[in-house]
């Protein structure tokens, strides 16, 4: 029985694996057809973001800098752009988070003082914290959070 259940978790990762390689290539394609070199930075950006555990561009930055040190902000930020132009992503979704009172994720929000300063919450924690502020502030009163999109923001660039 034990190993049916590993036999049947094998083939859906191997399923899920070559439906990701074949998202890839697909962008790949689309990337060249637009004039783009298909560098190591861009695959592994690419690589990065197809994961999907990523909710912003500095999370991806973070990710994909821990594999190559030249990978910088900027490089993320053109890549995104690029990714959206061609319709691979939509922003809109990258940003969405939709965790519950009841997600096990771990690290589903990363947040950054300006002390530099790191603070990183499981979803728990984040439903917890969003929940209380929206409540103090008297935006909610009994609702429980369904998903929370925050925008890019521009100036802390």
């Amino acid at each position: 029985m034990l190993q049916d259940l590993d036999r049947e978790q094998q083939l859906q990762n191997s399923e899920e694996y070559q439906r990701t390689q074949m998202q890839k290539e697909v962008i790949i394609q689309r990337l060249r057809e637009q004039g783009c070199r298909i560098t190591k930075q861009r695959l592994i950006l690419l690589d990065v973001i197809l994961d999907g555990e990523c909710s912003c561009c500095k999370e991806i930055y973070y990710k994909a800098s821990k594999q190559d040190k030249r990978i910088g902000t900027a490089t993320v930020y053109r890549m995104i752009n690029v990714l959206e132009e061609i319709g691979a992503i939509s922003r809109r979704n990258i940003y969405k988070i939709a965790c519950g009172k009841e997600c096990t994720v771990r690290n589903a929000c990363r947040i950054e003082l300006d002390d530099d300063t790191v603070v990183e919450l499981s979803a728990k924690e984040w439903n917890q914290i969003i929940r209380s502020g929206l409540v103090a502030c008297g935006y909610a009163n009994g609702q429980n959070i369904r998903s929370v999109i925050a925008a890019p923001c521009e100036c802390a660039e």
